[in-house]
């Protein structure tokens, strides 16, 4: 990676009294803990059935979510399948889907330029308080499908394929099932929201201590009825529904957290033309709405946040680049507006028509912006997910707000191949753009009630003066 090219990019633009709009202002990774090198704070201790740690930290950009001040929420996916270990149960194992919340420090320096650096402070895994449906493993060469870190009254969501109930749809939100892709922080501050591939599924956890607290009942159009724990399977014995390893990939939450908007990664079975769906939900009453996406160049997308209720970014991209072993197109972020657009729940086929509207061109290239700055195309990593929203931060003299971009490295921390027979670091790593309302007219943050941190919850039992002194802390140190 081209640091000092990058860095010299950085001040530049920074030392320049004109902004262009997005401007790359920092980029920090993450490859550790205080539990060690690419280990996560879960506590868990062994292996997965693929020989890769319980407590592997990676992934982090399949989701992330501004949590208020510079506290963000990153969600792996289903866990490390990279590596060939059982097509059986498409190489998945019983790794817990958890959420690592992040403390991004964004310092300016003397010298005008930022510096990202990124904390892991906690790790919290998923679970539901009703029992869960898990694979035996009969006839799959595996064991059954139920984490060892189960109680009586806790059931962890698993990433294995084959955790589901064949007798019914994909949508059984008693599936142990769970693929992650995006995640939303509710306006109290004290849930977020998940959305996932697999059902797909809308879910609502506890933040603080990973409890599913409610699940969204999605449209029938996104169900698969024959379900397979090898994707492929289900992709070719299913007419409808979502297409495996490509359901509901983005999430948004309007500023005001009424509403979640999710978007599926690719078309419906029975959609045509390049037209994916999103999903809007009433939080208070599961109320949902459908609306078409037409896609442009990207060959999906994956992710979507809230500028206003209306309007929309859009990270639409191909799967080029490192990680590929090719070089990275398409990783753009168009503008959308739902406003008067049409329902199309219970319509199929071509719904270009239908479409929402749509900025002609892309409000941010991720390639050309990292390009521009000395990264090699070839270096790019090809699954940018994670797209939030986040502090603002003040330059001269004037505000800007600032947009963060995460890549899902698949858990793995090294790529070795005919681009880089020498082997390169694919850490999990983030990008930092600042804009201005002029930038993006219309934009709204959202409003997040602070919270404390999920390892400060333990403190209440030692009563609540403990908690206003901690409180107080945290207060001087931000």
């Amino acid at each position: 990676m081209h640091q000092k090219k990058l860095l010299a990019v950085l001040i530049a633009a920074l030392a320049s009294p004109a902004f262009a709009s997005f401007d790359l202002i920092a980029t920090g990774d993450l490859t550790g803990s205080s539990a060690g090198s690419f280990a996560d704070l879960s506590g868990l201790t062994g292996t997965l059935e693929n020989g890769a740690a319980a407590n592997l930290l990676g992934g982090l950009g399949s989701g992330l979510a501004w949590a208020g001040g510079n506290t963000f929420i990153a969600l792996p996916d289903r866990g490390p399948n990279a590596v060939s270990y059982n097509a059986a149960v498409d190489n998945t194992t019983s790794y817990i889907p958890r959420l690592q919340t992040i403390t991004m420090s964004l310092n300016a320096s003397p010298a005008g330029s930022f510096t990202l650096t990124p904390t892991l402070t906690s790790t919290t895994l998923l679970y539901s308080t009703t029992a869960l449906t898990y694979g035996s493993g009969a006839g799959l060469g595996v064991g059954n499908g139920a984490p060892a870190r189960n109680t009586a009254d806790k059931f962890y969501f698993s990433g294995r394929s084959d955790n589901f109930d064949a007798t019914k749809n994909s949508l059984n939100p008693n599936n142990a099932r769970l693929d992650p892709e995006s995640i939303r922080v509710s306006n109290d501050g004290k849930s977020v929201f998940v959305s996932d591939e697999y059902g797909p599924y809308v879910y609502q956890f506890d933040r603080s201590t990973g409890a599913r607290i409610k699940s969204f009942a999605l449209p029938s159009e996104l169900a698969v009825s024959r379900l397979s724990p090898i994707g492929q399977n289900e992709i070719d014995g299913n007419a409808t529904g979502r297409v495996a390893n490509k359901g509901m990939e983005g999430l948004a939450i309007t500023p005001d957290g009424k509403t979640l908007v999710g978007i599926v990664q690719a078309p419906l079975k029975q959609d045509t033309n390049g037209n994916v769906r999103i999903v809007t939900i009433d939080i208070a009453s599961g109320t949902t709405k459908q609306f078409a996406y037409k896609l442009s160049t990207g060959s999906g997308v994956s992710d979507i946040v809230a500028i206003n209720d209306h309007e929309f970014l859009v990270d639409e991209r191909d799967g080029k680049g490192l990680g590929d072993n090719s070089t990275a197109k398409v990783k753009q972020l168009f503008k959308i507006d739902i406003t008067g657009a049409q329902d199309v729940s219970g319509l199929s086929g071509d719904l270009s028509s239908k479409a929402v509207t749509k900025s002609a061109a892309p409000i941010l290239d991720l390639v050309a912006k990292l390009t521009a700055a000395g990264v090699s195309a070839k270096d790019i990593p090809a699954k940018i997910e994670g797209v939030s929203f986040g502090q603002d931060i003040v330059v001269g003299g004037q505000t800007r707000h600032t947009l963060y971009i995460a890549n899902d490295n698949d858990f793995v921390s090294t790529v070795t191949d005919s681009n880089h027979p020498a082997g390169i670091a694919n850490p999990n790593k983030f990008y930092v753009f600042s804009f201005t309302d002029a930038d993006l007219p219309g934009y709204q943050a959202q409003q997040i009630s602070a919270v404390p941190e999920p390892e400060t919850y333990a403190m209440l039992l030692a009563g609540l003066g403990i908690i206003g002194v901690s409180a107080r802390r945290r207060a001087k140190r931000g």
